[in-house]
């Protein structure tokens, strides 16, 4: 894996293991972190190992975590998810797990880093995203590192018994020639 490191921001992204497990589910089980997910079940150690095996090992997900510079803190996880080599796409997810770490542009700059590592190294043409429509400073943090608004889902999940709307969200591989770019 080539390096994906933004000095500008003071961060680098580092393969996630089995040793950042509990780093994750303490994270994941966070009010600020879960309130933004569609899925907001409790977070396990088993789950997790279960997406381990099940996802990471099996290459239908890539998992990394946010480090600051020099020291390497994790700071949170950016990942793709269900990747299909048959149309070369997958879908992106990110938390920032640690409180002092959001609302410094390290979102921005991880997505922009993780976009890069899915077009370089796995090849992949499109990266796709969902987000709650009331989630506006993610929105706006998606589209600064590339990614263009494709549609609103109305009523699209039910979570706390609430019908959300989703936005629909993608970047394309500037390589690949079409379409608008991240």
């Amino acid at each position: 894996m080539g390096t994906y490191e933004d000095g500008s921001v003071g961060i680098f992204l580092r393969r996630m293991t089995y040793e950042d497990t509990d780093l994750i589910v303490t994270w994941r089980n966070r009010d600020a972190v879960r309130r933004n997910f569609i899925y907001r079940e409790p977070f396990t150690r088993q789950g997790h190992e279960r997406w381990i095996r099940d996802m990471i090992e099996t290459n239908r997900a890539v998992q990394m975590i946010i480090c600051g510079l020099p020291e390497g803190k994790p700071l949170g996880s950016v990942y793709i998810r269900d990747i299909d080599r048959q149309h070369n796409k997958a879908e992106y997810g990110i938390f920032i797990g640690e409180e002092e770490a959001r609302g410094r542009g390290i979102g921005t700059a991880a997505a922009k880093l993780m976009l890069r590592y899915c077009f370089e190294e796995e090849g992949l043409h499109r990266i796709y995203l969902r987000a709650l429509s009331d989630n506006g400073q993610a929105i706006r943090s998606y589209e600064k590192a590339g990614f263009v608004r494709e549609a609103c889902l109305r009523d699209d999940v039910r979570i706390d018994g609430e019908y959300r709307d989703i936005i629909w969200m993608a970047a394309l591989n500037p390589a690949d020639g079409t379409g608008p770019r991240a």
